[in-house]
């Protein structure tokens, strides 16, 4: 690592004590917990900093207010725009509340209501919701050109130094907790939480691994670090929606290429894996973003032995109506839920001959949707199964594939798997 190009793009750790004052009786001062199961689990010593916990539910709300509240009355008396479908919108909203300014948040038409009343709550009569555009971008798009055209500040949710300062400060409070930390597992969107924790510890722990962990469908920050310049990704997978940005800041850009010891892409699947666990063995009510940290701790069990760690829990805006698709991702990640195309003998006793020689005792069906007939001897049926063990699969499609019963295996299709499921 060259530390002359990190020192040069810091962020200068008093103006983060700065903004660590300036916080106080606005935000949380979140706990550092020690896990004792995860610490079990990877024979280390792992602590959980909870921003899920901070008064909106995620960590967005330090680097806004910090932003906002930093520009002067002349600027501030037309109010302030952002965009965003989530996190920053409700940092923003809440900031407005706060110091009594005007807010505009530009939001996707199709944000789910539940989010855009949270923003109106905390906003409190300050904030006007502006719907418009089906895409983030889109939306984004709309939010620029009215900052420009009505000369309103526009508050970025990473890609500006006052935001990053703000940020900076979940690692000044991890510092002021910990003495010795050997990693620290970030969570990457846009870059700006990752920017701060690497100014703030390269210069008071620089002995500190800092990880920073992507969506493997939006690995914005990975490839621009791997082409040396900053990539615009022409699609991603939105599902991790709190760290899917088709594009990094250039100031997030330039700390992370050079501060950063690696760059993890996670799963989607195993996210959502890593969501149940946290929900079934600790109660804990993460976001999918804010379970990346610690669903990184697999690829690093090796390295993390007998070592101190840190996982950022980035955030806890989790909406309840994704559970189903949570636990089918997960079911597909482990290897325990496969969808087929099953051709049926059309003959009585053809299901009941499925059901009893080719199903193993525990494999349970959980989809069965039945063609009509296509022809006299057989018709097709989408068949979804459920297995105990992902061991499983392999003696279940011998057992069709010798009693006449295999069609398609769906999962391995993926457009046929995206039409049909």
């Amino acid at each position: 690592m060259d530390t002359d190009a990190v020192t040069k793009n810091l962020i200068l750790k008093e103006s983060v004590f700065v903004a660590a004052e300036k916080l106080k009786g606005i935000i949380k001062q979140t706990p550092l917990e020690k896990n004792t199961y995860y610490s079990q689990k990877y024979n280390a010593s792992i602590h959980f900093k909870r921003e899920d916990l901070q008064v909106v539910r995620s960590y967005k709300i330090r680097g806004a207010y910090n932003k906002i509240s930093s520009l002067p009355k002349e600027q501030l008396i037309n109010g302030v725009v952002c965009a965003s479908a989530g996190n920053h919108a409700q940092g923003v909203a809440l900031s407005c509340q706060v110091l009594q300014a005007k807010g505009y948040v530009f939001m996707p038409v199709t944000t789910p209501k539940q989010k855009v009343n949270r923003v109106e709550l905390l906003g409190k009569g300050f904030i006007e919701i502006i719907l418009t555009g089906d895409t983030f971008d889109k939306c984004n798009l709309q939010a620029l050109e009215f900052a420009q055209s009505q000369n309103v500040p526009y508050i970025s949710p990473f890609n500006d130094q006052k935001v990053i300062e703000g940020q900076a400060t979940v690692g000044a409070e991890i510092l002021n907790e910990l003495n010795k930390i050997d990693y620290i597992f970030v969570p990457i969107g846009g870059g700006g939480l990752a920017s701060g924790i690497i100014s703030l510890f390269k210069e008071l722990s620089p002995e500190t691994k800092i990880i920073g962990v992507e969506p493997q469908g939006a690995p914005a920050m990975y490839e621009s670090v791997k082409e040396s310049k900053i990539k615009k990704l022409s699609k991603i997978d939105k599902f991790v929606d709190g760290a899917a940005v088709q594009q990094v800041g250039d100031i997030s850009y330039n700390i992370c290429k050079e501060g950063l010891d690696d760059i993890l892409l996670i799963p989607e699947g195993k996210v959502c894996s890593t969501l149940l666990e946290l929900y079934n063995q600790e109660a804990i009510v993460a976001e999918p973003a804010g379970a990346l940290s610690v669903a990184a701790l697999d690829y690093y069990k090796d390295e993390i032995a007998g070592t101190n760690v840190v996982c950022i829990i980035s955030g806890g805006n989790n909406d309840v109506m994704r559970m189903e698709e949570i636990k089918e991702r997960s079911l597909l990640y482990e290897g325990l839920k496969h969808y087929f195309m099953i051709i049926f003998p059309q003959r009585p006793g053809a299901l009941k001959e499925f059901v009893n020689d080719v199903l193993g005792p525990d494999d349970n069906i959980v989809l069965f949707e039945y063609s009509k007939k296509t022809n006299r001897e057989s018709g097709p049926a989408l068949v979804g199964i459920e297995l105990q063990n992902k061991e499983g699969l392999s003696p279940l499609t011998n057992r069709m594939k010798k009693l006449n019963f295999f069609g398609e295996y769906v999962n391995s299709n993926k457009v046929l798997f995206e039409y049909l499921v």
